[in-house]
């Protein structure tokens, strides 16, 4: 990489060239300016320069950006102009690999996930008092949502049976019946087995997994406790949704591909539907050992 050029001349270069090069209005050139200006100040706020970003900070600034409030055409017109500026400095040779690449947008028509941050996360998985078997119930039920990228209704839906700890891998049924397989981290295998071990007194006669005075949690129960926990964890504006959104967002975070991250939380569109064919369980437990920030994490105690 080009040490002769700051990061400013780099931005004024690519200004210049889309000028020349494509002919844009001004209007056009001002929004490109506009945008690259953003991912600079954020860059520098990194503590980096704007040409060192790689994927994983982009994906961190997109979701930056989404939790600002900015509207999806927003945030999808800011990435195109992030990835003209790296497609300039890959022909001039100021970098040697595109960052953008397998960046994605959100649609226009609706907002990305609210999802968590690590810290809010790590606050909330700890909020549960695990002195008491309901706590440890709680404490197990959180990390394995947030493992596996589960809703609420295939938490609930869970058997005994469906969970292989010694594999750490989860079977649940999704949408449309469709059956995936998942896998879970340490430190979700660590709760889960601290909360089997306490499950008969919460009742043994139900082979649904999580259980409530000996009867299956329902979906509003199992709700209303996530919610709980939040406000003790003091984090805000949750739903339904959210640890499975934290789970995707994390993983995109970290660096993981779009592909895997789809296949795990079993999304049921087209290239999904393709995705399946082309990724091997190994290929899926590769990505989520390596990114998932609890995947090797031991718990002991809190």
């Amino acid at each position: 990489m080009s040490e002769r050029h700051t990061t400013r001349d780099l931005t004024r270069e690519f200004l210049t060239y889309i000028q020349v090069e494509k002919g844009l209005s001004r209007n056009t050139l001002q929004n490109y300016e506009r945008d690259v200006r953003r991912l600079q100040v954020w860059a520098s706020g990194k503590g980096t320069q704007i040409e060192r970003l790689q994927r994983k900070d982009l994906r961190e600034w997109i979701a930056s950006m989404s939790r600002e409030g900015l509207a999806p055409s927003s945030i999808a017109r800011a990435v195109s102009a992030a990835r003209s500026f790296f497609k300039f400095l890959m022909l001039d040779r100021h970098v040697r690999r595109d960052p953008t690449e397998d960046i994605h947008t959100p649609q226009k028509s609706s907002r990305l996930p609210k999802f968590l941050t690590e810290e809010e996360m790590e606050r909330l998985l700890r909020a549960p008092d695990i002195n008491s078997d309901v706590g440890v119930r709680d404490r197990a039920m959180l990390e394995l949502m947030y493992a596996a990228g589960l809703r609420v209704s295939e938490l609930c839906g869970l058997k005994v049976a469906d969970v292989d700890l010694d594999g750490a891998i989860v079977s649940c049924f999704g949408k449309g019946s469709k059956q995936r397989r998942i896998p879970i981290g340490k430190s979700a295998v660590h709760w889960l087995q601290r909360y089997i071990a306490v499950r008969d007194r919460l009742g043994s006669n139900n082979p649904v997994l999580f259980l409530n005075r000996g009867r299956a949690l329902t979906r509003q129960l199992a709700w209303s406790i996530i919610k709980a926990h939040a406000a003790k964890a003091e984090v805000p504006n949750i739903s339904p949704h959210t640890l499975r959104h934290s789970f995707g967002t994390h993983l995109m975070q970290h660096g993981a591909d779009s592909r895997s991250v789809q296949a795990l939380l079993g999304h049921s569109d087209i290239s999904t539907t393709e995705i399946y064919t082309h990724i091997t369980d190994l290929h899926m437990r590769k990505a989520y050992d390596r990114f998932h920030p609890r995947a090797k994490v031991q718990n002991r105690g809190r």
